[in-house]
């Protein structure tokens, strides 16, 4: 009896332990001193435009030497929410409620921050919560560490966007000493999308209405495995190119990499036959890469450049960006190519066309050279509107460092790229607006519980980052039997 007695006391002394650790910074706002700017914030949220529903944008002050923080959230349609600790730590439920009672208004915070014993109260700011929404599940992206080994802790990882819940859809642990790559679905279809593995047990892994088919696609008379990919909208085509792709290294350079390839083609595969559809105007001895198709899928849209002496002449590679059409009922090509830009008018490389879905923009990477702009701190994102070929700069979405692997939400109107803007290393998950006029908001980074500890611990980048409409549901178990069997279809050409 006397133990057990110990036990509840020690078990008491514990919780109150506990209570007063989580009550430290419990203490409201009392006759604070007025500070004439706003508070300096991680991520840096004011001014930001958001889907309804999103998770919460937590955040933490910059000065980390406070006592505490007091955030309270007013919306201009009603509504309203308190954080109170450590950082902003919003509930979920009662950030949901806010958001979705203010679609299409205002939330404005009103941050108060305790420091030296004394509370201080910075100007309100503002975010604005889109008439848009972003209805899709999450986002799905390749983390991997920017340390340019072959293979290591790799994979391809899904996050709730309206959580914080984040699960791994392929693990390099499943398949160990293989690389994961290029994972891509079709329209953001959780049942349609393709995956490179790269390594002695490599293949193309085709997904299609759960089922798992692993691929040699690279042939006779073509030049190597596939590589970049991109649906057609009625699932039973994919547009790939065929890439030897190389990388090398700079010394006593600002530059630490350059990524380039010394051969590629166009193709694309009917996945219903698993054939290959060439093109003579696409199987040049020119390097033509980053397929696209259309809204409609009627136009396939591609980058093309002149060879060149690599990695000698590396700044000299310069993609355009052109367009040919595709008949999806024959399975056909059109028989000329549109340049849409051309990089040696402009000087310029383009690449990476992502159009949208409403078949109103065109959204591509502008380099000063390249085919891999996430390499290059100079790549901006651009938009082409389709209907009349004005293009321009994403002033809105772009940094002073890399914009990358961008992808659309499904109602055109939310796009997903990863940045450098943190710190010039690692790509991080960005989402921006774009409204009806082409004019995009301030991004914001993919929000966290405790944002400033999980992406100061985290060490990788994420890149190939895209929409998911649906949770994706890979039987890992079978991923790993059958890249061991090491059976694969061969695929033929039509």
């Amino acid at each position: 009896m006397e133990l057990i007695n110990i036990r509840y006391k020690l078990l008491a002394v514990c919780c109150c332990l506990i209570a007063i650790a989580g009550s430290s910074c419990s203490e409201r706002p009392t006759s604070p001193t007025m500070v004439n700017e706003q508070p300096a914030i991680y991520p840096d949220y004011i001014g930001v435009t958001i889907p309804a529903d999103i998770a919460p944008l937590d955040f933490n002050f910059t000065d980390e030497e406070i006592d505490c923080m007091d955030v309270v959230v007013k919306g201009s349609k009603g509504g309203d929410s308190h954080a109170n600790g450590d950082w902003a730590d919003f509930d979920v439920d009662d950030w949901h409620e806010l958001t979705e009672q203010n679609a299409g208004g205002e939330l404005l915070f009103t941050v108060c921050v305790k420091k030296n014993g004394q509370w201080l109260q910075y100007q309100d700011f503002k975010m604005y919560v889109s008439k848009y929404r972003l209805d899709e599940y999450g986002v799905t992206y390749r983390r991997i560490a920017p340390g340019y080994e072959v293979g290591g802790d790799i994979g391809i990882y899904q996050r709730d966007i309206h959580s914080f819940d984040e699960s791994a859809i392929l693990a390099e642990s499943v398949v160990p000493g293989q690389c994961m790559n290029c994972h891509v679905a079709n329209r953001a279809n959780p049942n349609t999308f393709n995956m490179q593995i790269r390594g002695e047990h490599g293949g193309t892994l085709l997904y299609k209405d759960g089922k798992q088919i692993y691929l040699t696609t690279k042939t006779d008379s073509t030049v190597a495995n596939t590589s970049y990919s991109y649906w057609h909208p009625d699932g039973d085509y994919c547009a790939f190119s065929t890439n030897s792709i190389h990388q090398s290294f700079f010394v006593g350079t600002g530059q630490r990499i350059e990524v380039y390839d010394t051969f590629s083609n166009v193709l694309v595969l009917d996945t219903r036959t698993n054939e290959l559809v060439l093109c003579p105007l696409l199987q040049t001895d020119d390097w033509e890469t980053y397929p696209a198709f259309s809204a409609d899928g009627k136009t396939l849209y591609y980058c093309t450049a002149k060879p060149h002496r690599v990695p000698a002449e590396w700044d000299q590679v310069k993609y355009s960006l052109c367009r040919i059409s595709f008949d999806a009922k024959t399975g056909t090509y059109g028989n000329h190519v549109d340049t849409l830009l051309n990089a040696r008018e402009l000087n310029r490389s383009f690449t990476y066309p992502r159009p949208s879905y409403d078949g109103k923009w065109l959204m591509y990477n502008v380099t000063a050279c390249g085919n891999f702009p996430v390499n290059h701190p100079e790549a901006d994102l651009w938009l082409m509107n389709l209907m009349t070929g004005e293009t321009y700069p994403l002033a809105g979405a772009n940094s002073d460092d890399t914009e990358s692997f961008h992808n659309w939400s499904l109602n055109s109107h939310w796009f997903v790229f990863s940045s450098r803007r943190e710190n010039g290393v690692y790509s991080m998950p960005y989402i921006a607006f774009l409204d009806e006029k082409g004019k995009a908001g301030k991004p914001f980074l993919l929000p966290q519980r405790n944002p400033k500890k999980y992406y100061q611990e985290e060490m990788d980048s994420y890149n190939c980052i895209d929409f998911t409409r649906e949770k994706v549901q890979l039987d890992a178990r079978e991923v790993h039997r059958k890249v061991f069997e090491n059976k694969r279809e061969q695929v033929k050409i039509r």
